[in-house]
């Protein structure tokens, strides 16, 4: 009788196990929101990633394609500035449902392009396109700090892991878009129109399931310090003005991201080095125009594949910047090769040699967006969407520069300045992992 009292009293009174599914649950909903995520912008962005690589190909008159471009990375440039308030204001969440509407207005203006149509759709996807973003960098940063403080782990690793699983998934936006366009549009000419509405109406199918995934995220209520701090409700338009030019004049003030913009201008710089110049004066001319679909699949893969594997070896500081020299070792060797004209021009060889620096572009690409994203959510956790609106104004302006730019100057002299800028945003990298390592305890 005694035995059986003890062994009544050594039960608690509650039992662990709903605590215990309660954080399974949260668990599964951590990483549930991490999935939908980087599904939903795999389905947007294959969509008008392919509409984007089009436009210097089919709308060539009077430069429609590469003009609307420039005014929508323009555009995107510009209201990166208030970004991060209208995110405040609406919630992480509610920005990225808002910012798919932009990137579907921009599909269907492709059905039927013209300065009326294209132009205004990409004012409009500017605006959508900076909200979109720092929502994305906010809600992916948020849900990574909750991960790590429900279960007690570490913020940089969790961060480093959830950054690492989107950039790899969206990285076969390239890949799977490729596919999809050459399938569709293997007889396709420049400036030929003809047989583009498929594409763009199947692009705009799956863009809608896109959208629709998103409505499916939990909604995040806090970055650290409260995501919603500035509500309709709680502050007037005078109130959120001010905090707006505090958070970006802080920003700016702050000498960690002032050694951090090289670094992000770059990342901006070889990815439209990649879009608009590798395609058109190295891979056109040495597997023709059918070849930029490989290339570019061969970029979206190994950017993909590095993406995860820089994520998963991400734990802090010394990691990014042992991670971070790598891509940039790896885009130095490609920017040095074609500096120095060098090529192979016998066939397969010929193919194989455009693909491997297709990849080592790719590599140095998912190297540079998981590991900036990933600094900046763990230095600047007191105004997360200051800090990622800051990321997408200078790459936007970098982006925007070049291609109003690159037209009047020479590939050898944009290849130049693409390598004098890597070696200017290492250097800035490297002192800021050094300040940074000396403040800390």
């Amino acid at each position: 009788m005694d035995s059986t009292i003890e062994r009544d009293e050594e039960k608690p009174l509650v039992s662990d196990e709903p605590l215990q599914i309660l954080q399974d649950s949260k668990n599964k909903s951590h990483k549930k929101d991490v999935h939908i995520l980087s599904s939903a912008f795999l389905l947007i962005f294959l969509a008008y990633g392919a509409a984007q690589n089009l436009q210097s190909t089919l709308n060539t008159k009077e430069d429609l394609g590469t003009t609307s471009l420039g005014i929508l990375y323009s555009s995107f440039t510009f209201f990166s500035v208030i970004a991060s308030l209208v995110v405040r204001l609406l919630g992480s969440k509610n920005a990225l449902i808002i910012g798919t509407s932009g990137y579907w207005l921009y599909v269907a203006a492709n059905l039927k392009p013209n300065w009326y149509t294209l132009v205004p759709a990409s004012l409009y996807l500017g605006f959508c396109s900076s909200i979109i973003w720092v929502g994305q960098g906010t809600y992916l940063t948020s849900t990574a700090r909750r991960h790590a403080t429900d279960y007690n782990l570490h913020e940089g690793a969790v961060i480093g892991n959830f950054n690492g699983e989107f950039w790899a998934v969206y990285a076969l936006h390239q890949f799977i878009g490729n596919l999809i366009t050459y399938a569709l549009l293997n007889d396709g000419k420049e400036g030929n129109t003809n047989g583009t509405t498929l594409l763009f109406v199947v692009f705009l199918f799956v863009m809608s399931f896109g959208s629709i995934l998103m409505c499916f995220l939990s909604k995040q209520s806090g970055n650290g310090k409260g995501e919603n701090e500035l509500s309709g409700a709680d502050a007037g338009l005078y109130a959120s003005l001010k905090s707006l030019s505090k958070s970006l004049t802080s920003a700016l003030s702050d000498v960690r991201m002032l050694l951090i913009i090289p670094l992000i201008a770059y990342s901006g710089l070889q990815q439209v080095f990649v879009w608009a110049e590798f395609t058109k004066y190295i891979v056109t001319p040495a597997i023709g125009v059918s070849g930029v679909g490989s290339a570019m699949a061969a970029y979206g893969a190994f950017d993909g594949i590095c993406s995860l594997a820089a994520g998963q070896l991400t734990s802090g500081l010394t990691s990014i910047t042992s991670i971070v020299c790598f891509g940039v070792f790896a885009q130095a060797i490609v920017l040095i090769l074609l500096l120095l004209k060098f090529s192979i021009s016998s066939g397969w060889l010929g193919t194989l040699y455009i693909l491997f620096l297709a990849a080592l572009l790719g590599i140095g690409d998912g190297v540079l967006m998981t590991q900036l994203n990933a600094l900046l959510g763990m230095l600047f956790k007191h105004d997360t969407e200051g800090a990622f609106a800051q990321l997408k104004i200078w790459q936007s302006a970098t982006i925007a520069i070049v291609f109003f730019l690159a037209p009047h100057i020479s590939f050898e002299t944009v290849v130049v300045i693409m390598l004098v800028s890597l070696c200017l945003a290492l250097a800035s990298f490297l002192w800021l992992a050094l300040k940074v390592a000396k403040a800390s305890p």
